[in-house]
């Protein structure tokens, strides 16, 4: 047991990542992390949350789900900055925790970054069917449209989709990140442009009652709002993202935090602004859709607008979908790299100077997923992983402060020691409003994480069988 809780030493990380090439900047991580956050989350989560769980106030958790998606993203913002290596979480809990902590983190974000371009690809798919090809008159048959749970074969579109984004990537970071600063200007210009025109639309009477009673359950009544937030950090996952890029990131102990902060304001004024609109403009128990802002705009008449909204939601899905596969096959390469999962994962493409063959697995799991589950069995099983990261995350920093071999002249979270604590205990009790069917899988996936661990990894592991490595 005692070999489980062995550290790994931040030399070798650096070491081992000095074949990926900094290239990217603080406004090249900021159009990632808004590629990330501004996609199925705000173009389709606000509908379904505000009927299911919180009416109007849906605005209101994601205002939750945003601050402290702040507060913890600085404390990503302070890993990276004392440790520029790939791997985000599960190499930061290698190092602070211990091999196996690590471990759970990796293997939990896999889980994360797998199913959260799955959940990206069949979000795209409904609303390029629904909004593009039927009005053109082209509709693919219903076995075309969705996977065996919901009566179908394939989701065709989603998984052509995933395809395409992993083929952009596969072409190096330098295409990714053009691509995405490109479509993330057209992706918020048009959310603004929905906010603005739909001001014009509200019907007071949408508001009332702001938070429904039959929502207000345990504890204190916020039982509602607390699972729409926790379900919501779906749309926040790509703080991880950006620091899983800290190893290709120029001067990533000012850049980091810049990406990360800058994603969060920009993030949050758009979701609140969003969510408010859209619950202005319908009745909340009309948006269980998995259109809500292309179905608000039909229902108040305006149908040229519609299309110009499909349009930002393809876009802002399509870069939601480029930083989460980047990111996902970055971690793929850094459990390859340590030997945790077979090496083949740690291979750096020599011409391209990507991790290739993780690129390629990831793709081929992500595409799987999006072709045959549905987007809401797959966004609640997301969070999960991503609360689980933030909680030992923010908690780590206690560590981190105390580790003499760790020089950090960079980014320091603030408050410290009460920010970091508060921003761990905000990430637990959000764990504990997830739906129970959402724990129940996720514990059975760390069960199977643990196996994996116990049978494969420990064997081959770096550190296990190197002395480079520190005890």
């Amino acid at each position: 047991m005692s070999n489980f809780f062995k550290k790994v030493s931040i030399d070798t990380y650096l070491k081992s990542d000095a074949r990926l090439v900094r290239s990217l900047n603080a406004r090249d991580l900021i159009a990632l992390g808004i590629g990330a956050v501004i996609g199925t989350g705000i173009f389709i989560l606000p509908g379904h949350e505000a009927a299911d769980h919180s009416g109007p106030a849906v605005a209101v958790a994601f205002f939750l789900a945003a601050v402290v998606s702040g507060i913890v993203g600085m404390a990503y913002a302070e890993f990276s900055s004392a440790m520029p290596v790939a791997g985000s979480a599960y190499s930061f809990g290698s190092i602070i925790y211990g091999e196996i902590v690590g471990w759970i983190l990796g293997w939990s974000l896999l889980l994360e970054y797998f199913l959260a371009v799955s959940a990206e690809a069949t979000g795209f798919a409904s609303y390029f069917n629904d909004n593009i090809l039927n009005s053109f008159g082209f509709n693919l048959p219903k076995s075309l449209q969705a996977g065996p749970l919901q009566g179908g074969i394939i989701n065709l579109s989603a998984v052509l989709i995933t395809l395409i984004v992993a083929f952009i990537i596969y072409q190096g970071a330098n295409l990714s990140k053009r691509v995405e600063n490109i479509a993330v200007i057209i992706k918020v210009s048009i959310i603004i442009l929905f906010i603005i025109i739909g001001i014009f639309y509200i019907k007071a009477d949408n508001y009332i009652p702001f938070y429904p009673k039959k929502f207000q359950t345990a504890p204190f009544g916020i039982g509602g709002i607390s699972t729409a937030a926790a379900t919501a950090f779906f749309a926040f996952i790509g703080f991880d993202a950006l620091a899983s890029n800290s190893a290709e990131t120029i001067k990533p102990e000012k850049n980091v935090v810049r990406g990360i902060l800058g994603t969060v304001l920009i993030s949050v004024v758009l979701y609140v602004a969003f969510s408010l609109v859209l619950t202005g403009m319908v009745n909340y128990k009309k948006l269980g859709v998995d259109d809500p802002a292309a179905y608000a705009l039909k229902s108040v008449g305006l149908h040229s607008f519609n299309k110009i909204i499909t349009l930002g939601a393809l876009i802002g899905i399509f870069t939601a979908m480029l930083t989460m596969l980047l990111g996902g096959s970055r971690l793929l390469y850094a459990l390859g790299r340590d030997h945790l999962l077979p090496p083949a994962m740690g291979k750096v493409d020599k011409f391209r100077e990507v991790p290739d063959n993780a690129i390629i697995i990831a793709t081929i799991v992500a595409a799987f997923f999006a072709g045959l589950v549905p987007l809401f069995e797959l966004a609640a099983l997301i969070n999960a992983g991503t609360l689980l990261a933030f909680t030992l995350i923010s908690f780590g920093i206690i560590p981190l402060r105390k580790r003499k071999d760790i020089v950090n002249k960079g980014f320091k979270m603030p408050l410290y020691p009460v920010l970091p604590v508060l921003a761990g205990i905000f990430s637990l009790y959000f764990i504990l409003m997830l739906p129970i069917l959402t724990k129940i899988m996720v514990t059975l996936w760390l069960i199977v994480g643990l196996l994996v661990y116990i049978f494969y990894g420990v064997k081959h592991s770096k550190l296990q069988n190197q002395e480079s490595y520190k005890k």
